[in-house]
């Protein structure tokens, strides 16, 4: 099998920075793990804490900590360094090659979609509390074996309400990810064409922060090289 990544993110308009943090990281049994973090509100401030949470998440990943007692250290870490004040919401997808399984785990809003080979798009919607509220927070992790043809999408709530501001009407994301995949099937034609789609509802300025990830499991050779593109803007002082 071949895992294919790809990500799309844009700041809220006007906004120098987002309140979106997304990284990648190693894993020491083998894999990769994808951690998205939404700072509550956006700017600096949001930035500054989906940071926090986003460093201490990855260095425990990298230690062989477990996805969810990751979770739980992160939320434990913003809940003493901020009092029960602020929170953000955190996801991440972990290619475990060991077990060659799909882990899956959530704290807060942040949608997660999955699409089965066999074309069915399903939100995984279990509530989660965010982190940073409360003293003990419970991750959500749920296990989905790799096979080829499978695909996952996570993204910020900025995706799912776009174009609620506006009054029109907002994005109903499993059928945009059937469009999109019968159109182009890729993680690159997912993640950007979701990203467009938010973008037209909020007709072109993005009313909130919005990153969307995607990770498509592919038929090929487990041998050959790996490849990472990124592509970003370098705004004017």
């Amino acid at each position: 099998m071949h895992i294919s990544v790809a990500a799309s993110k844009i700041n809220m308009w006007a906004t120098r920075e987002s309140g979106d943090t997304l990284e990648m990281v190693e894993r020491p049994h083998g894999g990769l793990s994808f951690v998205l973090v939404d700072g509550q509100s956006s700017g600096p401030g949001a930035k500054s804490l989906s940071l926090q949470v986003v460093r201490k998440v990855i260095s425990d990943l990298a230690e062989g900590v477990r996805d969810g007692a990751v979770a739980r250290a992160a939320n434990d870490m913003l809940y003493t360094r901020r009092r029960g004040k602020v929170s953000a919401t955190l996801v991440i997808l972990s290619v475990e090659l060991d077990s060659r399984r799909l882990l899956v785990t959530r704290c807060g809003n942040s949608p997660v979609f999955v699409r089965r080979p066999a074309g069915e798009v399903l939100e995984l919607d279990a509530d989660a509390p965010a982190l940073g509220f409360y003293r003990h927070t419970r991750p959500l992790v749920e296990l989905i074996l790799l096979e080829p043809g499978l695909l996952a999408v996570a993204c910020t709530d900025g995706l799912v309400h776009a174009g609620s501001r506006s009054g029109s009407e907002t994005l109903y994301v499993p059928e945009a990810i059937e469009d999109i995949w019968q159109e182009q099937p890729s993680a690159q034609a997912v993640a950007l064409g979701l990203l467009d789609r938010a973008l037209d509802l909020d007709s072109g300025r993005a009313m909130d922060d919005i990153s969307v990830i995607a990770l498509h499991v592919q038929s090929g050779s487990p041998q050959g090289p790996r490849h990472l593109t990124v592509e970003m803007p370098v705004p004017d002082r």
